[in-house]
C-alpha cells in the first residue's frame, strides 16, 4: 500500500429496486449472499485486505439494517485512526434526499474536508468479486490522472446495464465515456465486447471536490457519478482506466482471476449464487490469503439425522443447518439455521436465514427469503402460472418466495389439501 494519504468512500444508498422482494425490509448492500455474507462484505473486506482503514459507508434507503450490521461486525480501531462509520443522508442543504451519486458526494464534502486525504477511493457496495484496490491507486498515482476508472470486459449486449469506456488508441487515458448506450461498438480486438466500468474510482481529492460542487451548480445534471462526473472529467482529458484483469490477489485461481459480478436482478443473484458451487465454481469463498469477513451470531455445526441422514451433493451449507431424515440437497446455498424436514428435497436454490422447509416438501430454482416456512408437501418450481399467483418469477423462471408469498402457499396447501406432486428427478 502507497503511503499517501486515502480515504475510502462506499456508495451504499441504492433502492435495488430490481432486487425485490429481497429489498423489501432491508437496504441492498444488506442482502444476504453465499449463506454467510451480505453484498457489502465485498468491498469492505477488499478495502481493509488492502489496508484501507478510514472507510465512510454513505446510506439512505433502509439504512436503519445496514447501520446495525455494520456496527456489530464492522468495528476497527479508533483509538488509532481507523473506521468504518456509515452516514445516512443528512439533508445538509435541505430537505431532500441524495438526488444521485455525485450528490452523495457532494453533500458528504465535510467528510473530506475535516481530515483531508490526498485521494479517495470511490466503491460501490454491492457487487461480488476480490480486487486489490492498491494496485488501481498504485496506477492512478503514477498516471497523474485526476480520476481512474476500474474497467472489465463485457459482453456488447449487456452494455445498456454499464458506463461504456473508450480509450484512446494505445493508452489507459479514456477518450469517451457513455452511461448504459443501446448500441456501442466493440473493443478493436473482440468486436461483441466492451469495456465496462464496474463502479470503482480514485480521485484525486481536490478534483473531485471541484467536480462535484460543479455538477451541483448544473440544474440539467442527473447529478450522477457515471453519468455526470466522468463524463466531464474525460472531456477535460483527465481521466484513466484501470483493467481489472491485471489485478492479481493472493491465492486466487486462475478460474477466479478476474470474476466481478453486479447482482443488481434477481438473475444476476441467483447466477452469482450458482457460480459457488460444483467441483470446480468460478468463484469461491475461501481464501486464506485475501479473506472476505462477515459477522455471524455463534452457532452450531451442520446436523444431519442419524437414521436414514439426509445427503447434501454440490451445495453450500451454514452453521446452524438441520437436516431431517432423507432430505435432499443439491446444487445449492443453505443459509444459517435453516431446517428442513424428513424427505425434504432442495435443489439448485438459495434458502435465506431461518428458513423452514416442512416434510415431504420440494423447492427447486428458487431464492426463499429469510423466516420463510414452506408447509409440508409444497411443491415450488413446478407449476409456472401457480408460482406466479404465489411468489416473483423472474424472466429465467427461479421463483422469489418471500415471507408474505410463503404464507399464501402454506394457506394453497391448507385449503385445497397439498400441490401438486413432483420429483427433483
Amino acid at each position: 500500500m502507497t503511503s499517501c494519504r486515502v480515504m475510502a468512500v462506499v456508495l451504499a444508498g441504492g433502492q435495488g429496486k430490481r432486487l425485490l422482494p429481497l429489498t423489501m425490509g432491508r437496504a441492498k448492500p444488506n442482502v444476504p449472499f453465499g449463506g454467510m455474507f451480505r453484498l457489502i462484505d465485498f468491498v469492505l473486506s477488499n478495502l481493509t485486505n488492502a489496508g484501507y482503514l478510514k472507510i465512510v459507508v454513505l446510506t439512505q434507503y433502509q439504512s436503519n439494517s445496514l447501520d446495525r450490521y455494520i456496527a456489530r461486525g464492522w468495528q476497527l480501531s479508533s483509538q488509532v485512526g481507523h473506521y468504518i462509520a456509515p452516514v445516512p443522508a443528512q439533508q445538509q442543504f435541505g430537505p431532500q434526499w441524495f438526488s444521485g451519486s455525485a450528490d452523495a458526494l457532494f453533500q458528504n464534502l465535510h467528510l473530506m474536508r475535516d481530515d483531508p486525504p490526498e485521494h479517495v477511493l470511490v466503491f460501490g457496495a454491492d457487487h461480488v468479486y476480490r480486487m486489490d484496490p492498491a494496485q488501481m491507486l498504485a496506477q492512478h498515482l503514477e498516471s497523474g490522472a485526476d480520476v481512474t476508472v476500474a474497467a472489465i470486459r463485457q459482453p456488447r449486449a449487456l452494455a445498456h446495464q454499464f458506463g461504456v469506456i473508450e480509450c484512446a488508441p494505445g493508452g489507459r487515458r479514456i477518450a469517451r465515456f457513455v452511461e448504459k448506450p443501446g448500441d456501442p461498438a466493440g473493443l478493436p480486438d473482440s468486436p461483441e465486447e466492451i469495456r465496462a466500468s464496474m463502479g470503482n474510482y480514485v480521485f484525486r481529492t481536490q478534483a473531485l471536490i471541484d467536480a462535484v460542487e460543479e455538477d451541483a451548480m448544473d440544474v440539467s445534471s442527473r447529478h450522477d457519478i457515471g453519468a455526470d462526473i466522468i463524463p466531464m472529467l474525460v472531456r477535460e482529458g483527465r481521466a484513466d482506466v484501470y483493467d481489472f484483469a491485471r489485478n492479481h490477489v493472493h491465492g486466487v485461481s486462475p478460474r477466479e482471476r478476474g470474476y466481478w459480478r453486479d447482482v443488481g436482478t434477481l438473475d444476476a443473484y441467483y447466477e452469482a449464487h450458482m457460480d459457488l458451487i460444483g467441483p470446480d465454481p468460478a468463484f469461491t469463498l475461501h481464501n486464506a490469503h485475501w479473506p472476505i469477513r462477515t459477522f455471524h451470531d455463534l452457532l452450531a455445526p451442520v446436523t444431519f439425522g442419524r437414521e436414514r441422514p439426509g445427503r447434501a451433493v454440490d451445495s453450500l451449507l451454514s452453521p446452524g443447518v438441520a437436516v431431517a431424515a432423507e432430505a435432499d440437497i443439491e446444487r445449492s446455498v443453505l443459509s444459517p439455521q435453516v431446517t428442513l424436514g424428513a424427505r425434504a428435497q432442495v435443489a439448485d436454490s438459495i434458502l435465506m436465514e431461518n428458513v423452514r422447509v416442512g416434510r415431504d416438501a420440494i423447492v427447486r430454482r428458487a431464492i426463499v427469503d429469510r423466516d420463510a416456512v414452506i408447509p409440508d408437501g409444497a411443491r415450488i418450481g413446478f407449476d409456472p402460472e401457480l408460482d406466479r399467483e404465489l411468489y416473483t418469477v423472474t424472466e429465467n423462471g427461479i421463483v422469489v418466495v418471500g415471507s408474505e408469498g410463503a404464507r399464501r402457499c402454506e394457506t394453497r396447501v391448507e385449503t385445497a389439501g397439498g400441490l401438486p406432486t413432483g420429483s427433483l428427478h
